[in-house]
């Protein structure tokens, strides 16, 4: 199984170590990482995904940023629409996206406490895969 990651480049010390727990996670459970695609923000998200769930090559999609709680609601608007459009890419394209995307209403701290759940998108993404059958 070959999976593509995207991350968000906004809160850059988190969701790099986020990635790497991805890319170890997924080498340990036995999948190869395709590509990794850096993104503006976790609200851009959905294009990168689109690509490469498009692509014959890729067979799921991880997604990692950290959306911190701001001074507005724009922390719930962000995750709201991404997770939103990143479920209906997976129904579109059959194949699964996995939100390791942690928030909204989250402190700096709670982000970094949250780190290890990268992992967990990984995993989610391995196992749809093969309870769906894939080759």
């Amino acid at each position: 199984m070959k999976i593509g990651i995207v991350v968000s480049e906004f809160n850059y010390d988190i969701t790099q170590m986020m990635l790497e727990r991805a890319k170890a996670h997924a080498e340990f459970l036995g999948a190869g990482v395709a590509e990794v695609m850096h993104v503006p923000g976790v609200y851009d998200m959905p294009l990168a995904v689109k690509r490469m769930l498009a692509r014959k090559d890729i067979d799921g999609v991880v997604t990692l940023g950290a959306v911190v709680e701001g001074e507005t609601g724009h922390d719930q608007l962000v995750i709201g629409q991404a997770a939103r459009k990143l479920t209906d890419l997976s129904v579109e394209y059959d194949k699964p996206v996995g939100l390791g995307i942690t928030g909204p209403k989250m402190s700096r701290l709670q982000a970094e406490d949250r780190i290890e759940n990268a992992k967990a998108a990984v995993e989610a993404v391995v196992k749809m895969h093969k309870r769906l059958g894939k080759k």
